[in-house]
């Protein structure tokens, strides 16, 4: 196949993204524009109509800068899960608009994979065990017999939001997972979590609660922070080196938003060290929910066929990562 454009859209949660890629991997354009709630968490409803208006500006700005028209591009890739679906609603009718308008194909991308995908094109990995942090999703992951098969996973609230929802208790801004990183550094004492692991999986919604009777009584924010960082990357390490013993893989990945952290990666290169394996990560710019990672998706999904018709372009706010046929590998 000739070289192909594609361009994506990213809108399944805060952040409205609009990312160009090449079939060569060149990312010839990623604009995102991100909603901030006053106060709280996301709101759904508050989240799309941001979406919905900064959508036109957004993706202006990713063609300008590619330099390109609607015209150029040879297929339009969207985001159709797992997210909150007005959010997701948002980008999928936006992104069946120009398919039909500038008779493209529809090409559907999965959320998680998108995340996994931009992180092996950008660190070189081929075959990976992939570790995925962000808001929605902690998932330890690996490819195997077709599609991505988890080996590790959050039983209730993933640890992006574990983070963010501590942040605002202690009234830092959001996004929380930074600010939460920037006062841990300071902290000095060790303070007393549960450590919940079951099997392959972990629990962050106990350390959470626990974490906010601490603070109430009145615990240095500091050492609160120190801590619970503490708990949370340690339960992670320790399922993410059983998964990394069984698949006996030799690439380890860390990507999504949360893996960005410091801390997060020190640990999980020890894991790597300690197994004979290569770490890497994804880039910041490219760690949180973007355009180009879809974009990224879609021309490997599109290369291998696989597109959609409008009118069965559902958006999937559960659509699970090991439900996706990967035909690219």
């Amino acid at each position: 196949m000739r070289k192909a454009i594609v361009l994506g859209i990213e809108s399944t949660a805060h952040t409205f993204g609009c990312g160009i890629v090449d079939s060569y991997g060149n990312i010839l354009a990623n604009i995102n524009d991100t909603y901030i709630p006053v106060r709280g968490g996301i709101h759904p409803r508050e989240g799309a109509q941001h979406h919905s208006d900064v959508a036109p500006k957004v993706i202006k700005r990713a063609l300008n800068e590619a330099g390109l028209r609607l015209g150029h591009v040879d297929a339009i890739a969207v985001s159709l899960g797992p997210g909150l679906g007005p959010c997701l609603r948002v980008g999928a009718t936006i992104a069946r608009a120009l398919a039909v308008a500038y008779n493209k194909p529809l090409v559907p991308v999965n959320h998680a994979v998108a995340h996994i995908e931009i992180a092996k094109l950008t660190t070189g990995f081929k075959n990976p065990l992939v570790v995925f942090v962000s808001g929605g999703n902690t998932v330890i992951a690996a490819y195997s017999d077709g599609r991505y098969r988890v080996f590790g996973e959050t039983l209730d609230i993933a640890l992006g939001n574990l983070l963010d929802a501590f942040a605002r208790e202690v009234g830092l801004p959001h996004p929380g997972g930074p600010k939460v990183e920037e006062l841990a550094r300071r902290g000095e004492r060790l303070l007393k979590l549960p450590y919940i692991v079951k099997g392959q999986d972990v629990s962050y919604s106990g350390l959470l609660t626990a974490a906010i009777r601490l603070l109430k009584e009145g615990h240095k924010i500091e050492d609160l922070c120190y801590t619970l960082q503490e708990y949370a990357f340690s339960m992670l390490a320790e399922v993410v080196e059983r998964a990394l013993a069984y698949t006996e893989k030799k690439e380890l990945v860390l990507t999504g938003g949360v893996a960005a952290n410091s801390e997060l990666q020190r640990k999980l290169k020890i894991v790597a060290e300690e197994h004979g394996a290569e770490f890497g990560v994804v880039p910041k710019a490219l760690a949180g929910d973007n355009g180009a990672m879809i974009a990224w998706t879609g021309v490997l999904a599109y290369k291998h066929g696989v597109t959609i018709e409008v009118e069965k372009s559902y958006v999937k706010p559960r659509w699970r990562l090991d439900e996706v046929d990967i035909p690219w590998i």
